[in-house]
């Protein structure tokens, strides 16, 4: 019955009904109609009531709000192109939702509007989920989002759902408001538990790949590719569950004005001991950075740097081929809780180019101490980035993270005492003998004809 439901509903979209249909997705959501205008392919202004997009090409105009109520559904197979004269961002408040399920062979494109060879990053904002999950921030009032969007995200509810995003790719986002206040890719802000995040690829960013300020979201299969800035960044709170993440640089481009690390995070801007405590936990990740190619540019960074009083778990993974540090500890509560086992930093493969463990208190711990730790708790320290084994993971428009025959990626993981939304493996990274990537993803997006 639901598919006949929606099927019913596609074909009242495309021959231009206005009246409402009730239809049942997986999220419960509910009544969806036409946008206002069914001749026309553009999304702009406020939407306040539910929207159904059927697969094909929409241009998305200025700052778009998905308020309290309302529900945005994209069908498998969309593209939704940014104005280019008005830079498009879509914004989804607290209580709104966005349904974008795409699928391996029909994904989900959110892109530049700019023609083949002239797209760049920062053609249009990104997608900013706004939700009513537990931050570190004060609620009255709710902290505002940054990227000068001027919505407020944050509350009490952990499980709550701000829709599903299931294969999409979200292309040459990173509008700049102000500095220091930019939309990212995906920008998430509290977040819900009840939120599905997967097979998610976001590249050429001008900021920040993904960010989570606060909130509680798991997601699976994420991939960064080729970001100005961070490719994960985590903030005020956040303690959300990721497995398999990808991030790849490309080497000539990185935010000339800040750092570009694989993995950042902080507590909050100040290191407070505000609570819940930003602890990201994470496994089978592999984070690549520019590997000393040629033309590097100086503000690629650190593999993983943990900063202003945060906590982790990371588990698992393979952390190769930035200049510095594949392992840095930043505050004196950070360092305190890994060497007190609060934090956690497990059967990883780490490599950087110099100082591969990195303490700013040589009074809690040094570099070599962490070393030692990390090692005696499954790590293996890679004297190259080569020994990693994986196949071609380094910048191009093939690569190819798969490990290869003898890598010592193949084995070693450990899931013990993990939650059991981390499904267990043998194998250390993102990939062990499936290329999940495969079918959905565009590593040439410049090139893409939409």
């Amino acid at each position: 019955m639901k598919q006949l439901l929606f099927s019913a509903l596609i074909s009242i979209v495309l021959f231009g009904a206005t009246s409402c249909v009730k239809v049942t997705f997986e999220d419960g959501g509910g009544t969806i109609t036409p946008p206002t205008d069914p001749t026309s392919n553009v999304i702009t202004g406020v939407i306040s009531s539910s929207k159904f997009y059927a697969k094909g090409k929409w241009i998305l105009k200025g700052y778009v709000y998905v308020v309290d109520g309302a529900t945005v559904t994209f069908e498998a197979g969309c593209v939704v192109q940014s104005d280019v004269a008005e830079k498009g961002a879509l914004i989804i408040e607290r209580g709104a939702k966005i349904i974008a399920q795409g699928t391996s062979t029909s994904p989900i494109v959110f892109t530049s509007g700019k023609a083949i060879g002239s797209r760049a990053p920062g053609d249009w904002g990104g997608i900013i989920l706004l939700g009513k999950a537990p931050t570190n921030r004060p609620l009255d009032p709710a902290p505002v989002i940054e990227g000068g969007v001027g919505r407020q995200y944050g509350g009490t509810d952990p499980l709550d759902a701000s829709g599903v995003l299931r294969f999409v790719r979200i292309e040459y986002a990173g509008i700049a408001a102000e500095p220091g206040s930019e939309i990212n890719g995906l920008t998430c802000g509290g977040v819900g538990s009840g939120t599905i995040i997967e097979n998610v690829m976001v590249s050429f960013g001008n900021d920040d790949a993904f960010e989570f300020f606060g909130g509680t979201v798991n997601a699976k299969n994420l991939i960064a590719f080729a970001t100005a800035d961070d490719d994960f960044d985590f903030d005020f709170g956040f303690t959300g569950k990721i497995q398999y993440g990808i991030s790849m640089r490309k080497p000539d481009f990185v935010d000339a004005g800040d750092a570009g690390n694989g993995v950042e995070c902080d507590n909050d801007a100040s290191g407070t001991n505000a609570t819940p405590i930003t602890r990201p936990q994470m496994s089978n990740f592999t984070i690549v950075g520019p590997n000393d190619a040629t033309g590097t540019a100086a503000n690629h960074n650190f593999s993983m740097r943990w900063r202003r009083r945060t906590q982790f778990i990371v588990r698992n993974s393979i952390f190769i081929g930035h200049p510095d540090a594949g392992f840095s500890m930043e505050s004196d509560g950070t360092l305190n809780d890994y060497m007190n086992n609060v934090s956690e930093f497990r059967n990883n493969l780490v490599h950087a180019s110099t100082s591969v463990y990195r303490s700013s208190n040589n009074n809690i711990a040094t570099a070599a101490q962490i070393q030692t730790k990390a090692e005696s708790e499954g790590c293996i320290t890679l004297a190259t980035s080569a020994a990693a084994g994986l196949t071609s993971p380094f910048y191009s428009i093939t690569p190819n993270f798969l490990p290869a025959t003898g890598s010592p990626a193949l084995t070693g993981a450990s899931f013990t005492g993990m939650n059991s939304f981390f499904t267990p493996t043998t194998f250390r990274g993102a990939m062990g003998t499936t290329n999940w990537t495969t079918g959905w993803t565009n590593w040439d997006p410049q090139n893409a004809s939409y």
